[in-house]
């Protein structure tokens, strides 16, 4: 009884949780507070969890992400996804507007949808659940990228209706969050996406679900195989009624003057949106005419896309200043005279590199073409040169680092400047925030702003200096009281105790990830034994090629990094691999065998599981081949379980594993 009692509040939760998703982002018109969203949503969450055998997949909780693929299968689309012509100008609209009355000898309806600078979509329906998604690809065979278009919000699991069909759209990233992503990525050291569309495609073809799932992506619909529709503008309400996102923007007009009327008025307005466009879709709307209009080969006769042009806009260089990162590298920004483009006052432009700046030849003084990329990110785009000075002289790339004056060097196959020196200030600020990330130390409270203020009160040169701060120096700082100074103080003191692999990953050796650093640790054992490595050592370990290697012993020759290990070790921070050992692995069935996991698991966490497996002797890995040895499937186990069967593999069910951890507990630890 109590458990049908929980199956009926969880359908009514969802039931309730789908009207106001379809309220919030179909009809832009939430009629419930966050606060009480989110506790309709943490009660379903929390009877999901008692009662996992009622969870579905076209429940609220299952946009989370976290399935990680292997690749992305092929998919054939039901109708090919055909490109559009381009226009250009006002002739272009009226010749365009001249062809289709010539063909019809009618007069026509034009239905104007803003030309979303995105990745175009299409997401397929059965009964009104949400089963396939797929990027256009060539317009007849996309790539499967269901899973990650499953945890965006603005795309239903489940439809207002249990109807079937295939729906196409754009996915975008909103200019927020594509600020916010590179900020994210400069902080970490990672190149920069050049433009939300850039970033929205990056981020669709993730193999991890769970990274597209903080990517804040979002979508709007504009086609769909609904049946007993005569329009454009009726398909497009009626893709609104059964739950899928269309843009507000859309206008109807009867003329091409009209239609260019629009153009020009959402050129100005396009900046304030909160999405990249970049063009205007000029559609035929009434479906019949559509017929007798006809197709090409590629594309639609009744349909055309009017492209804006970049908007461009004369500076001139002042200065060119250069700034030192986490990992060294040096990258020039051009100082402009302050210029109004695509919206915002400009007065810096990143050169990204030394190459770029000679390859353009940018000099003080000189007159450049600039606008935005992705209307968002100034770029420099050619010199003037008929209104080059003639006093004007090749600039000339600085040789030291503008912070600690430390010599440049210019690494053999790279692009950028680095500066090597570890007690650089720039390169000391950016690392002391990545030493403490969750990542690497997890030094919790050390956020960028504290670091920063550490810092230049000259409580601390490098990062091992961290764990020589007292109480009283960090009272002295600004704003800090006593509760956040102590509870600074025990987190630091808490990190000491770290496996390795957080501290190596933490030193920033330059490509040296999370993952390598586990590598490296695990096969060596300690920073002492890392330092002595040579590169014929450190290739000879799975998945560390001649870069890292060549890096690591780079970095260990540095006589300021010794000094810095010296300083930790004196600190008592550890420097040994507590991880999983090879003495810690035991002898069992999985020995040597290579398992899958597959479905939801009850008694542990992918990661417990994972790590249990490993300390029986198994390898895990993520998809199921002839050389998987054995799948051990959870609830709703689905394609990795069937091609297992199919090739025969055996199957373990997540209680089977638990009875072989039982066996081996002594040996391997709790």
């Amino acid at each position: 009884m109590a458990n049908q009692i929980a199956k009926k509040r969880i359908e009514e939760l969802r039931t309730v949780i789908q009207k106001h998703n379809y309220q919030y982002y179909v009809l832009d018109n939430p009629t419930i507070s966050d606060s009480d969203y989110d506790a309709l949503y943490k009660e379903l969450v929390a009877l999901e969890k008692e009662n996992p055998e009622f969870i579905t997949e076209d429940s609220p909780t299952q946009k989370v992400g976290g399935v990680i693929l292997q690749g992305f299968q092929k998919i054939e689309h039901d109708t090919p996804m055909l490109s559009l012509s381009n226009a250009f100008s006002k002739e272009d609209l009226i010749q365009f507007d001249k062809r289709i009355k010539d063909s019809i000898h009618q007069e026509v309806a034009y239905t104007c949808e803003l030309k979303i600078d995105g990745l175009a979509i299409s997401l397929k329906y059965v009964n009104g659940k949400f089963v396939t998604g797929a990027t256009r690809g060539d317009g007849r065979i996309g790539e499967d990228i269901t899973q990650n278009l499953k945890t965006i919000s603005s795309i239903p699991l489940k439809l207002q209706e249990n109807i079937t069909l295939e729906a196409r759209g754009e996915c975008f990233m909103p200019k927020s969050a594509f600020v916010s992503l590179n900020e994210q990525r400069e902080l970490l050291g990672e190149p920069i996406f050049a433009n939300p569309r850039n970033a929205a495609a990056g981020s669709l073809r993730q193999l991890d679900s769970a990274i597209t799932a903080k990517r804040q992506l979002d979508v709007f619909l504009y086609g769909g195989d609904i049946p007993s529709i005569d329009t454009q503008e009726q398909l497009l309400q009626a893709l609104k009624q059964v739950g899928l996102k269309i843009n507000p923007e859309t206008k109807i007009y009867r003329s091409i003057d009209d239609v260019w009327s629009y153009i020009e008025t959402i050129s100005q307005e396009r900046q304030n949106l909160p999405y990249d466009i970049d063009g205007i879709v000029i559609k035929v709307n009434d479906f019949q005419q559509r017929e007798e209009i006809g197709y090409t080969v590629k594309a639609p006769k009744w349909a055309i896309a009017y492209k804006f042009p970049a908007e461009e806009v004369q500076t001139k260089i002042l200065d060119i200043q250069w700034t030192v990162g986490r990992t060294g590298v040096v990258t020039p920004t051009a100082i402009m005279e302050p210029v109004f483009v695509a919206g915002s006052t400009v007065q810096r432009a990143s050169l990204h590199n030394v190459d770029l700046l000679k390859e353009k030849d940018i000099r003080l003084g000189d007159t450049v073409i600039l606008h935005k990329a992705g209307d968002i990110i100034p770029e420099i785009k050619t010199v003037l040169l008929e209104k080059r000075p003639k006093q004007s002289v090749v600039y000339d790339i600085p040789t030291h680092c503008p912070e600690c004056q430390s010599q440049l060097v210019h690494l053999q196959d790279e692009v950028a400047l680095r500066c090597i020196n570890p007690h650089c200030a720039a390169q000391i600020k950016e690392g002391v925030s990545h030493f403490v990330s969750r990542q690497a130390m997890a030094i919790l409270g050390m956020g960028t702003k504290i670091s920063a203020k550490i810092f230049d009160a000259h409580l601390i040169e490098d990062v091992a200096d961290l764990y020589y701060l007292t109480l009283e120096q960090l009272l002295e700082l600004d704003k800090v009281q006593e509760k956040t100074a102590t509870n600074l103080l025990t987190s630091i003191d808490n990190s000491r105790h770290h496996s390795m692999e957080k501290l190596l990953f933490g030193l920033g050796i330059r490509h040296v990830g999370s993952k390598q650093a586990q590598q490296l640790s695990s096969a060596f054992g300690s920073i002492q034994a890392l330092r002595q490595a040579t590169i014929e050592e450190l290739v000879a370990i799975d998945g560390i090629g001649m870069v890292i290697a060549e890096s690591v012993v780079t970095y260990f020759k540095l006589p300021e990094v010794h000094v810095l290990l010296e300083k930790l070790e004196k600190a008592h921070v550890n420097m040994t691999y507590t991880g999983i050992q090879k003495s810690d692995v035991a002898q069992s069935v999985l020995t040597d065998k290579t398992v899958v996991l597959t479905g939801k698991l009850e008694r542990f966490t992918r990661t417990q599981a994972s790590e249990y497996i490993v300390k029986l002797g198994g390898k895990v890995t993520g998809s199921v081949s002839a050389k998987t040895d054995i799948v051990i499937a959870g609830e709703d186990a689905g394609s990795k379980l069937e091609k297992a069967k199919a090739l025969n593999i055996l199957v373990w069910s997540e209680d089977d594993l638990h009875r072989l951890i039982e066996e081996h507990i002594e040996s391997i630890g709790g």
